[in-house]
């Protein structure tokens, strides 16, 4: 049975383990000896048969001892030994946490000592101008600070008192680089003010001598610059120095001709790069060979004494922000897309020949910008082995009908614009004048031999004057406009496919923009002055003329697809026919409304006995007759003979059309009206075919007048009508004739009874007369 004391010491819970192995040994031995009484004692009683009843008793009571003692044990181990191990546990992982909070404040501690120390020596590298170890003792220091800012429980405050003496450091370390910096690279920039200001530019590279134990450049500025690599800032010092160098020197060096780069080498105060004049340039633009001169000049200086080492090698930095970049590279990636576009809106784009005879001599730019980016490449400004400067110049095919193309639109549509009534004359024999052309392939030529046989041998011969303009007047510069084009197509001729596929469709788009924009842009003045819309008249019948054959000229000449058909412009034809004529027939409208409305003042020519009336009438007649002179003046020089005749005859009906429609409205015509109204309307007729009186050149053509009635649809009815308004009865029924006399030709039996009416009171003799109208 277990002593009292160690029930106390085991109900504590602070029984020892090795007293409770014992234990367990001892109580482990007990049961042995048990065990072996117990098969004694078995064996006795059921074996040897001798009984023993007293030994028994004490055995089982020894029995029921073990096994309490044994009961005991269990729960002690259950219940005190297992607690006490939980506890053990617990106070392990403490101290393990109590060890790993220790060795994380000793690496604080380490970080601290370590930015201490790099900050130490930064203060005496920077002072020593030993920039390049400053900013590498700097990076220490900011990685010392990350390092504390990643451990979890650093709320110190001297972390931030050690971010703010970094931050401050930085700035003080960057500001005498800048410093540095600005003492080696010095520019002289006045306000800019035209190319003058220019020649003020300069760009000291400079090279002081070496006081006070100070590292001599280029060696200095080698430092500066991998210093500010190391830091992050050189790259946006070389974008800006990038940026002043581009707007001062380099563009202004491509677009003014006059300017030229001086560089003066100087032992102590360094290399000086100065824009000067040297003469006076008459020409508007350089040349690719003068611009890459000059570009070379300073870049190569630049390359020399401020992109390079000492030994003139250009810098590299491992492990800094810029990575394996030479500054050259860096600066080349700056610039480069700029000045490429400079030069090629300010300089390749006016060397593009603009005769295509001139292309062969572009071969000479080729080569020049070949060898400008072969330079740059030498000195790493450029990588990559194709650049659009490049591309540009050898797209001279391209760019030449480009510009050609832009070139011709711009002068196109200032002729379109220009003033229409400067006009030369267009007679019969007048021809376009076309430059010779080069011989057709032989492929080409058999196709043409053999339509024109088939054409030969299926039509008849035309006569000399077939497909021949009749003589008229059209504005000066829609022949300088056919000009313009004929040029245009001569310039594909003998050009590439894509070249002349850009002229041809070019020549196209000058007829497509005059068809828009000339009857916009006129659109007043062609309604307003008729002399205007009979020359837009003949311009239009002008152009489609030529339209028509104009093709035929070329397309045996030019590559294919254009020699197979394409090249065409009679599908432009009907569009022109029709644009001339809505432009004439809108100015005839407004001549006709004219006319009406002069009319309109006769006051119906009703009581023509009342003088006020008959005043008004003629007034209105004679109007109408000043209009129509003044129109003949204005179109018999300008318009062709026979369209000239039909104009004004169409107006001329218009006018007796209307007096003929009042006239015949009448109810009551006294006889003293009648001679009123006979007397104008005998004006009309006496003065009205003055207005078909040609030319003196055209005197031949008398026919014309003579011929009024073709032209007047209703002469012939007037001139009936003013017969009748003299005439008695008798002459009317025999002019009737029984409805086949020249009479009944104009009128209607209808008409005519109403005449006879309105001319004559109701007597017998009417009445007899008016039976005789059927």
């Amino acid at each position: 049975m277990a002593s009292f004391v160690t029930e106390v010491l085991a109900s504590s819970g602070k029984l020892e383990k090795e007293d409770l192995s014992g234990k367990i040994s001892k109580l482990s031995r007990k049961v042995d000896d048990t065990k072996e009484e117990v098969c004694e004692m078995i064996t006795k009683r059921y074996g040897d048969f001798l009984p023993s009843l007293q030994g028994s008793e004490e055995l089982m009571i020894q029995v029921e001892e073990v096994s309490r003692e044994m009961d005991a044990l269990i729960n002690c181990i259950e219940n005190e030994v297992q607690q006490n191990i939980h506890v053990a546990v617990a106070e392990y992982a403490k101290l393990k946490q109590q060890l790993e909070k220790n060795t994380l404040i000793i690496t604080m501690l380490g970080h601290l000592k370590e930015f201490h120390n790099a900050m130490e020596e930064f203060s005496k590298d920077l002072q020593e101008k030993k920039y390049v170890d400053s900013a590498n003792q700097l990076e220490k220091a900011k990685a010392s600070v990350d390092s504390l800012k990643s451990w979890k429980t650093s709320q110190l405050p001297l972390l931030s008192t050690l971010r703010s003496e970094l931050t401050v450091q930085r700035e003080n370390l960057i500001y005498h680089l800048g410093d540095e910096w600005k003492r080696l690279v010095i520019w002289r920039l006045p306000s800019p003010a035209g190319v003058k200001s220019f020649l003020k530019v300069e760009l000291n590279l400079s090279h002081p001598c070496s006081k006070d134990v100070e590292p001599k450049p280029p060696a200095l500025l080698c430092c500066v610059l991998q210093a500010l690599a190391i830091q992050g800032d050189l790259q946006h010092k070389i974008k800006l120095f990038s940026q002043v160098l581009l707007k001062n020197m380099m563009k202004p060096l491509v677009m003014y001709p006059s300017l030229s780069v001086r560089v003066t080498k100087q032992q102590d105060e360094g290399t000086i790069l100065a824009l000067e004049c040297l003469e006076e340039s008459h020409e508007e633009r350089s040349t690719p060979s003068q611009v890459y001169s000059k570009l070379l000049l300073v870049l190569k200086t630049l390359h020399s004494h401020l992109l390079g080492t000492a030994n003139h090698a250009p810098v590299i930095f491992p492990d800094v922000p810029i990575g394996e970049k030479k500054l050259s590279a860096i600066m080349g990636e700056l610039i480069w897309e700029e000045l490429s576009q400079c030069i090629i809106h300010e300089c390749l784009l006016y060397s593009i020949p603009t005769n295509s005879s001139q292309l062969e001599k572009y071969n000479t730019v080729i080569k020049e910008t070949e060898d400008f980016e072969k330079s740059l490449k030498e000195m790493e400004y450029l990588q990559g082995d194709s650049t659009d400067l490049l591309k540009y110049a050898r797209d001279v095919n391209c760019h030449f009908a480009s510009k050609k193309c832009k070139d011709v639109i711009v002068a196109a549509r200032k002729l379109m614009t220009s003033k229409m009534h400067n006009t030369v004359k267009i007679t019969p024999n007048s021809k376009l004048h076309i430059p010779k052309l080069p011989a057709p392939s032989s492929e080409v030529k058999v196709k043409q031999e053999t339509r024109n046989e088939m054409i030969t041998e299926n039509t008849k011969q035309l006569s000399a004057m077939s497909l021949c303009l009749p003589a008229c007047r059209i504005s000066e510069s829609v022949q300088q406009l056919m000009e313009l084009t004929i040029n245009t197509l001569c310039e594909a001729v003998g050009s590439s496919t894509q070249c002349a596929l850009q002229l041809f469709f070019t020549a196209r788009n000058i007829f497509q923009l005059f068809y828009d924009v000339v009857p916009t842009y006129h659109k007043e003045n062609l309604l307003k002055f008729p002399h205007l819309a009979a020359i837009q008249h003949n311009n239009c019948m002008y152009l489609a003329h030529h339209l028509l054959t104009l093709g035929h000229h070329f397309r045996a000449h030019l590559p294919q697809p254009l020699s197979e058909g394409v090249a065409t412009f009679v599908d432009m034809v009907p569009g022109f026919r029709k644009l001339g004529v809505q432009c004439f027939l809108a100015q005839l409208n407004v001549q006709r409304a004219e006319l009406l409305e002069r009319l309109s003042t006769a006051h119906n020519f009703c009581n023509l006995d009342d003088d006020d009336n008959y005043i008004a009438a003629s007034k209105a007649v004679r109007q109408v007759i000043h209009q129509l002179k003044q129109l003949g003046t204005v179109w018999q020089d300008v318009l062709p003979v026979s369209i000239y005749c039909k104009a004004m005859g169409n107006l001329l009906n218009t006018a007796i059309s209307e007096v003929i429609a009042k006239i015949m409205m009448l109810e009551d015509i006294s006889s003293e009206d009648g001679e009123h109204l006979h007397t104008l309307c005998q004006t009309i007729i006496e003065e009205g075919p003055l207005v078909f009186i040609p030319l003196a050149e055209e005197n031949k053509n008398k026919k014309y007048q003579e011929e009024v009635p073709v032209y007047v649809k209703k002469w012939s009815t007037f001139k009936e009508l003013v017969i009748v308004l003299r005439a008695n009865l008798q002459e009317i029924v025999d002019r009737w004739a029984d409805g086949k006399g020249p009479l009944a030709l104009e009128f209607s039996s209808s008409e005519v009874k109403n005449l006879i009416r309105a001319l004559f009171q109701n007597t017998e003799r009417r009445a007899i007369a008016l039976t005789k109208i059927k």
